[in-house]
């Protein structure tokens, strides 16, 4: 009797019936002119509150910034973040404060943004803050997971910069690791480590405090055509890319092993970078094909095969780009375990998956505690050497957003080192210089009140007047 097919027994996974659903028209965000520029990053970045994408923009660069509610048609004077003066490459929300997003572009620097709460009124085009330090365009931007206020930037120079958002300062510059154009950059789950894809095929580990290269993997994707890497949370990578004879392909590997992959997937032969999206929680990674019309799902576990095909959801249309809704902006009251916002031409479209469950009670096995707003430790703290892991929240009783502080930048001056050695010896001068500036605060404060006085007297003329 022939052994029965080995392999052949279908794999339990809680995943394996998920499944993809656009939503109704009206629910889209039309009108939008998505941009066309050449370069493959996701063009789109999602959060609890907006959804941002990068448009079309004459004469320099735009993204747009709307709240998730503000579905239906755009109107063509809706307001933009507009102060880069080339086009904009790539943005990124910042994880711990949901009114704070970054931009990298062409003009060759990062600026730093604070929207409104309730999104904008008027074209905001003063940033909180402009870091300055790459040479050519800076196409890839990601905030640092645990620690406030840090930001990685990567350009084509080749360089990468890990910055002090709160300072405006470059802290780390990564300069002659990488020999090419670098295609992705990736922090590990409590940014301690950075994960890189570059041009020359290459994938490096990199410890960015100290600088080191700690692991690689030369032609980890034999193609041409760019690779991708993210960090899993279990400290493994996962990278896509092409193989010698340009089909598409998925692989994992082990940062302390990396002379060979764990598993190695081809897929396809079609031409579109995919971008893989990663959940820590389910250890699902969604991987969209720039120009795909699909998006295809894949659970990642210890056991052979180790990365298991789940499922692809399929539209006519190809995607320009692609955001992902942190889980902790998903509804779990309808078992969703992911959104996707498709850009395509002219429109967003969001797209739900959901795990068929019959209960209408919370499914903890969905939603195990996740990556909360709370910043572990502070900007200091990281560049000192200290990491915190992600502090995790419940969504049983789905995401209630706090408050977020405003981003305050102290920009550093270089002579402050200098004057604080001297200015601790001179105490009765500060003193005295404090005596002055409150005098002149007093001063001011009698000019208002005595300027209100005399407004109140021209108004009660005018009114008698006009009678």
């Amino acid at each position: 009797v022939p052994k029965p097919l080995q392999g052949r027994v279908v794999r339990a996974s809680k995943f394996r019936h998920v499944f993809g659903q656009a939503v109704k028209n009206d629910q889209c965000y039309d009108d939008i002119r998505v941009s066309r520029v050449t370069w493959d990053s996701s063009f789109c970045a999602v959060n609890p509150k907006f959804v941002a994408l990068i448009i079309e923009a004459s004469g320099g660069g735009a993204f747009l910034v709307l709240p998730l509610h503000k579905t239906g048609r755009i109107d063509k004077a809706y307001p933009t973040v507009c102060g880069h003066t080339g086009p904009v490459l790539d943005i990124d929300w910042c994880p711990h404060n949901d009114q704070v997003i970054a931009s990298g572009s062409e003009d060759c620097t990062v600026m730093v943004w604070q929207i409104p709460e309730n999104g904008l009124v008027t074209n905001l085009s003063e940033p909180v803050v402009v870091l300055e330090g790459h040479s050519k365009r800076v196409g890839i931007i990601t905030w640092h997971p645990t620690a406030r206020n840090v930001l990685l930037s990567a350009g084509c120079d080749n360089l990468i910069i890990i910055w002090n958002v709160g300072t405006g300062e470059a802290m780390i510059q990564l300069e002659e690791m990488h020999p090419d154009v670098i295609f992705s950059a990736c922090w590990n789950r409590n940014g301690s480590l950075i994960c890189t894809a570059c041009k020359d095929k290459t994938i490096r580990i990199i410890d960015p405090r100290k600088e080191e290269v700690i692991g690689e993997k030369e032609k980890a994707h034999e193609g041409a055509r760019p690779m991708r890497a993210i960090f899993l949370s279990d400290g493994n990578i996962f990278t896509t890319g092409f193989s010698r004879m340009s089909e598409r392909q998925l692989a994992l590997w082990n940062p302390q092993a990396m002379d060979e992959p764990i598993t190695v997937h081809e897929m396809d032969t079609s031409n579109g970078v995919l971008l893989p999206f990663y959940d820590p929680d389910t250890s699902v990674v969604y991987l969209c094909g720039k120009g795909d019309s699909s998006i295809r799902y894949f659970e990642i576990t210890d056991e052979a095969p180790f990365v298991h095909y789940l499922n692809s959801f399929a539209s006519k249309e190809p995607q320009r780009g692609m955001g992902y809704m942190p889980k902790r902006g998903l509804d779990v009251n309808k078992c969703e375990i992911a959104r996707f916002y498709k850009l395509h031409e002219r429109k967003c479209e969001p797209i739900i998956m959901t795990v068929p469950r019959k209960s209408d009670l919370f499914q903890d096995d969905l939603y195990p505690d996740t990556a909360g707003p709370d910043c572990a430790i502070e900007a200091e703290d990281w560049f000192e050497g200290k990491d915190g892991e992600p502090i995790l929240i419940s969504l049983k009783n789905g995401y209630v957003p706090g408050k977020n502080r405003d981003l305050k930048v102290v920009k550093k001056n270089i002579l402050d080192n200098k004057l604080s050695n001297t200015t601790e010896k001179t105490g009765p001068k500060n003193e005295a210089k404090l005596e002055e500036v409150l005098k002149e605060i007093k001063s001011l404060k009698d000019l208002v009140s005595s300027q209100e006085k005399r407004i109140i007297q021209l108004e009660e003329q005018m009114s008698k007047i006009s009678i």
